[in-house]
């Protein structure tokens, strides 16, 4: 073998001149130009099957504990101790609105209480002597009547001084925004410095479990999903779950002319879900013949839904793309198919290997 040096330009012709004769050799072969074989792709026939006649929805899930905090007094927020998705407990201070002006009220009305139990004093202590003075018979029986009157009054203006104390210490309450239950932060609806007024929401809280499916059914299909069988949820990682009860509210939306279901869920089943995610609802009663294909054989790209079908006999291609419409999934028994595929043809159970090339239907 002529081992020449290939640092030389000698050398590297010599290994240049090697390389393309080793490719046109290779190019010479048959085996050069062939192809690898494409996958078998299992398919399945298009069939009408008896299932549920089902009406399926998309719904919300919700927390059942939820509370959105509002003011209650007025003044500037001075303080913010929470953000959203923090932890909280029951009676944790979430918020203060400028209490200068209610600080001034409990003054006031401590003022005042001390002032009515000092004259209230007086006046018992007054009437007190008069009613010795009265037995020894040194005054009349009017100025001890007058005497007790203003013991009276006296004790009535100590429980009104009371009662304006304890208003007074309500308003100054109001100045606290405080967590009503242990639970999470959804939302601040005002930042430090704005203006707080009653009604106005500052934040909103509320409890990780338990969830619920909440899901607003047409008034014109209330009497399907009144008789439903079985009613089932989807959550967003794609199981689908029975609620733990079925709860239907009496009334109906008068704009809408939906009805709101509320289907709480097992703690068990609903891990990692949040509020907020969206879900499916399946209200499932009786049974009729639908054309239904199996749920993996659709095929979902954007606005496309498709399936690959078994291209007839002397066809170019072994596998056909035909879009199609679907109705209703039913679960384990497939995804009603309401135009597009006939009975009878065959669809691709892997859409993705059917669009490969060489892709050819396992017998």
């Amino acid at each position: 073998m002529d081992r020449r040096p290939t640092h030389t330009p000698e050398g590297r012709r010599w290994l240049g001149s090697a390389m393309l004769g080793v490719a046109l050799l290779a190019a010479q072969l048959p085996w050069a130009h062939a192809q690898p074989a494409g996958p078998n792709v299992p398919v399945a026939e298009v069939t009408r099957r008896p299932v549920g006649q089902a009406l399926t929805l998309d719904g919300t899930v919700e927390a059942v504990q939820q509370a959105t905090l509002a003011a209650q007094a007025s003044g500037r927020i001075v303080q913010l101790h929470v953000k959203a998705g923090e932890r909280v407990r029951a009676g944790q201070v979430l918020a203060v609105i400028d209490d200068r002006e209610t600080t001034a009220g409990v003054q006031r009305a401590s003022g005042a209480v001390a002032q009515a139990e000092a004259e209230a004093r007086n006046a018992e202590a007054h009437a007190k002597r008069t009613r010795e003075l009265r037995a020894q018979g040194f005054v009349s029986q009017a100025a001890l009547d007058s005497a007790e009157a203003q013991a009276a009054a006296a004790r009535a203006a100590l429980q009104q001084a009371k009662a304006a104390q304890s208003q007074a210490a309500l308003a100054q309450g109001y100045t606290r925004l405080t967590a009503p239950f242990d639970g999470l932060v959804l939302a601040t609806h005002a930042e430090v410095g704005d203006l707080a007024a009653p009604g106005r929401p500052v934040v909103t809280v509320y409890a990780p479990q338990p969830l619920r499916a909440t899901v607003h059914v047409p008034a014109s299909q209330a009497a399907l999903a009144d008789r439903a069988q079985r009613v089932e949820v989807r959550l967003p990682d794609g199981r689908w779950v029975a609620p733990a009860q079925r709860n239907r509210l009496a009334a109906a939306d008068p704009v809408a002319q939906t009805i709101e279901w509320r289907l709480p869920l097992a703690a068990t089943d609903v891990q990692g879900v949040l509020p907020g995610q969206a879900v499916k609802v399946r209200f499932v009663a009786g049974s009729d013949e639908r054309l239904v294909v199996p749920a993996r054989a659709v095929l979902r790209r954007g606005e496309l839904t498709a399936v690959y079908v078994v291209a007839p006999a002397g066809s170019s291609a072994p596998f056909v793309l035909r879009a199609v419409r679907t109705g209703a999934e039913h679960g384990d028994d497939g995804v009603e198919i309401v135009s597009g595929l006939q009975p009878g043809e065959r669809v691709a159970l892997d859409p993705v290997r059917a669009g490969l090339r060489g892709a050819q239907p396992a017998q």
